[in-house]
């Protein structure tokens, strides 16, 4: 590319990134999302580095963000409201540190303070002789705009500098930096209150947030669960705190919310040890964060290193992997579940999120896509959150052009052709046809899966060959297969054959909860398949169980009772069973207690299961600490005695390793009960 087309480049990108930045600040609206956003800057970073006599004042990266909304009176801020530079992986902010470390030699011995970074809005608070006086926005870090009756209305924001017999006078004049953000259980139950009052709902707490605080009339602000963490001082009259680390203690102390999560490190080998734990701990967190902030705890040694553009050198945002992007919906599909349930989900134009290039994203059902008014050719927001299956958010509205197309529910089943229906009383819609072949593969497809019946090396491929040569009419039939039937299909052997049967024949030794989670009932899952069998030794017991008699189990309520029921009711059913029992797939209460009834080794100590276990399901290993005694809670704290793992036990295992609570592995467990 020669000097004109860069150029070029270089003004299309500031022009787009003028336009984003007025969109997002000033009409507090989201075209684009920050991944996307980031990309352009640093494109135009790098142009600019390659060539800075190109640079002008006016250039976005010489802003933190756009002009103040005309709203709202402009308020110049004491001392420059900067933006940090970013890093997006471990060799990024080792970059950074030997940049600084060439500045300063006091950086290769520093300490330093790792912050999460909140994604909500950055706010600066003014106080005089202890009271709250004014509060603004960032703006363009230079100058903010007046929020501050909207302010007034955060309740955790102090109007009042409580001050105490053994605690520190705040000064005469003291200003304060601080993020405003909704608490993620917060803006759920925002949204929930919204749609029980057939409102309509928000998209993100990061954006709710925002535009609550620039609301004209601070009586709507009241009404949205806003709340404040302070983080940085950035005027006052006297003496101030030397570290971070201290800083955060003083604000503390003066009363402000302050996040419990900030951690210190010693040296820069730490401080590497923190990132990696702030990645793993990112869905632990009970607000949205966008990465973690790195600074120099020592602030002399910050301020000295100075700033480039509008960000200081001595403190860094590591940036997570987006977990929201902005694309295409190029159209709707529709897929058949195995109780028949029809489920839309998103064919997008290809996007990366969260270090994964996707491609599709489920709309959860036809209710959704009618509330959210999502079109096919809309530009739409979707999210990746904790590594499990992307969702679309919503439309933005902002960005159609007049050619989406509204959507409507299907009237015949993709997978056979047959009239869908729609119960009146249900979000869902089903396939009634009993003989659908996208049900029957979704029903062996669970049938065979590792929390049902484990049958390995029998993917949904084999399953879908199996079921197109009509060797397969129910889950059943799976122990009548034989090898003659499988070495003339496409891609077998009679090792592969021999193989598949070996595992088809092991399944037949499968507890009984496994198989009440693999027959499929509807709202009988992993755990409750477990706790039936608690209170029916076999197949026939629990199918002549009434409604009133399962509803007595805790965790049953009406609807899955009936569901229980109408299943074993109904006459395929009970067919599939008595072909089953034909076959040798007929277990019997698998769990029992290994104390007596009246000695309970686990009594009053409490327990949480994660990862794979070798022998149990959890739901398996919950009923048997349960019938010892013992009680079984989803998440680690400080209350929690023992931590049950497997394998891949996840963020559940290093919390209890942080916390010091004794581990054990279903050995242990064992050990556990028969030793007392």
């Amino acid at each position: 590319m020669n000097e004109k087309e860069l150029r070029l480049e270089m003004e299309k990108l500031r022009q787009e990134i003028r336009f984003h930045n007025h969109q997002y600040y000033v009409e507090n609206t989201l075209l684009v999302s920050d991944y996307e956003y980031d990309q352009l800057v640093a494109r135009l970073r790098e142009i600019e580095a390659a060539h800075p006599d190109w640079i002008t004042l006016d250039s976005p990266t010489q802003r933190v963000g756009a002009g103040a909304s005309t709203k709202f009176a402009k308020v110049a801020h004491p001392a420059p409201i900067l933006s940090l530079a970013n890093a997006y992986d471990l060799d990024g902010v080792r970059a950074w540190h030997q940049r600084i470390s060439k500045l300063d030699e006091r950086v290769v011995t520093a300490d330093f303070v790792t912050e999460p970074k909140f994604d909500g809005l950055t706010v600066v608070l003014h106080y005089r002789n202890g009271e709250f006086v004014q509060g603004t926005t960032r703006g363009n870090g230079e100058v903010g705009e007046d929020i501050t009756e909207n302010l007034r209305t955060v309740r955790s924001i102090p109007l009042r500098i409580p001050v105490s017999e053994d605690g520190p006078l705040p000064p005469a004049e003291l200003v304060v930096r601080g993020e405003v953000l909704i608490f993620i259980e917060d803006f759920e139950k925002l949204n929930q209150r919204l749609t029980e009052q057939g409102e309509k709902t928000y998209v993100n707490a990061r954006n709710t947030a925002s535009g609550s605080l620039r609301q004209m009339d601070p009586r709507v602000t009241a009404t949205r669960p806003l709340t404040v963490l302070v983080y940085a001082v950035v005027a006052a009259d006297g003496l101030m705190p030397s570290t971070q680390w201290e800083t955060l203690s003083l604000l503390r102390s003066y009363g402000f919310p302050v996040t419990e999560t900030a951690e210190y490190c010693k040296d820069f080998s730490s401080l590497l040890e923190s990132c990696e734990h702030w990645l793993a701990r990112r869905d632990e967190l009970p607000f949205e964060v966008d990465g973690v902030v790195i600074k120099l705890n020592d602030l002399n040694l910050q301020a000295s290193l100075g700033v480039v553009g509008k960000d200081p050198r001595g403190a860094l945002a590591l940036k997570y992997p987006a977990r929201e992007v902005t694309t295409t919906l190029q159209d709707i599909g529709v897929n058949v579940g195995r109780t028949g349930v029809l489920t839309p989900y998103a064919i997008l134009q290809p996007v990366e999120v969260g270090g994964v290039v996707v491609k599709q994203a489920t709309l959860h059902n036809f209710d959704y896509i009618a509330e959210k008014d999502i079109r096919i050719g809309d530009r739409v927001l979707i999210k990746r959150a904790g590594d499990v299956i992307p969702y679309v958010i919503g439309p933005v509205i902002e960005a159609r052009v007049g050619v989406e197309k509204p959507f409507s529910p299907p009237a015949v089943c993709p997978a056979c052709g047959q009239p869908a229906e729609h119960l009146p009383e249900e979000v869902a819609w089903y396939c009634v046809n009993a003989a659908c072949p996208a049900q029957l593969v979704r029903n062996l497809e669970h049938f065979v899966s590792r929390p049902a019946m484990d049958i390995v090396g029998m993917g949904i491929k084999i399953v879908e060959q199996l079921v197109e040569e009509g060797l397969l009419q129910d889950v059943a039939d799976l122990y009548g297969l034989r090898k003659a039937d499988l070495v003339s299909l496409e891609g077998f052997g009679e090792k592969k054959a021999d193989n598949l049967l070996e595992t088809i024949a092991a399944s037949k030794e499968q507890t009984l909860s496994r198989l009440i989670n693999a027959l499929g009932i509807r709202g009988v899952g992993e755990v409750m398949a477990s706790d039936l069998t608690g209170y029916y030794p076999d197949l026939d017991a629990l199918g002549q169980a009434t409604v009133e008699a399962l509803m007595e189990i805790e965790g049953v309520g009406p609807n899955i009772a009936e569901a229980i029921v109408d299943w074993f009711e109904q006459e395929k059913n009970k067919r599939l069973l008595e072909k089953l029992r034909v076959r040798g797939v007929w277990p019997t209460v698998d769990v029992e207690p290994l104390a007596g009834e009246t000695y309970q080794p686990l009594a009053g100590l409490i327990f949480v299961v994660t990862g794979t276990l070798p022998n149990h399901s959890r739901g398996e290993m919950k009923t048997l600490i349960q019938n010892n005694g013992g009680k079984v809670t989803g998440s680690v704290s400080k209350k929690t005695d023992y931590v049950v793992a497997g394998e891949n036990p996840g963020s559940k295992l290093e919390k209890a390793q942080l916390l010091g609570i004794q581990i054990v592995d279903e050995a242990g467990l064992l050990d556990l009960i028969k030793e007392g």
